[in-house]
């Protein structure tokens, strides 16, 4: 068997081994997840304070999304009328030719142009083509801008009819409107 001073040793190299693997298998471990917490714990506290305002300020953004839906639907109220596309140009076409003729302007050509995808809104443009005086088109423009739809002008070319007397003009306008396409019945 092993003598006194090898036993000795022996007992201080096991010792030492179960020292040696505690701190590497316990010891550090341990320190290494309380390093990781304690730099978790800026970032935790800056959520904690976020979420804290945001109930602080629960009432108020309620209120915001209330006011927002309520002006959500008053604009969805100046959106042509919620059917398919060639309804909704039809309706478009009707609406831009009883302000021509409230302006006093006569329309020659009208046309239907193809719907374009705008995001969230399908645009429905029409192209029409009315003669008429200067003040004729300030009050036909004046009209489009004050109408209870949503209505823009895209392109508007203006010319002379008779270039030695300026007075009557034709002017070509591309109009559209615009529905919301998930809620029409295409």
């Amino acid at each position: 068997m092993l003598s006194r001073r090898e036993r000795t040793i022996v007992l201080i190299g096991g010792v030492g081994l179960v020292l040696v693997l505690g701190w590497i298998f316990v010891v550090e471990p341990i320190v290494e997840r309380m390093r990781d917490t304690a730099d978790l714990v800026p970032s935790r506290s800056q959520v904690l304070a976020r979420r804290l305002d945001l109930l602080a300020r629960r009432d108020a953004i309620v209120n915001e999304l209330k006011a927002t839906n309520t002006e959500i639907e008053r604009a969805a109220g100046r959106f042509l009328t919620e059917a398919a596309p060639a309804v909704a140009a039809s309706e478009l076409q009707k609406l831009v030719k009883d302000m021509a003729a409230q302006a006093s302007t006569e329309v020659r050509s009208e046309r239907i142009l193809p719907p374009v995808e705008r995001s969230e809104v399908l645009e429905i443009p029409v192209e029409i083509a009315v003669s008429g005086e200067i003040r004729q088109f300030v009050d036909l423009l004046a009209r489009l801008d004050g109408a209870q739809k949503l209505l823009t002008v895209q392109d508007l070319r203006v010319r002379v009819v008779n270039v030695s007397q300026p007075k009557e003009l034709l002017a070509t306008l591309t109009i559209s409107g615009y529905i919301l396409p998930g809620k029409s019945k295409t």
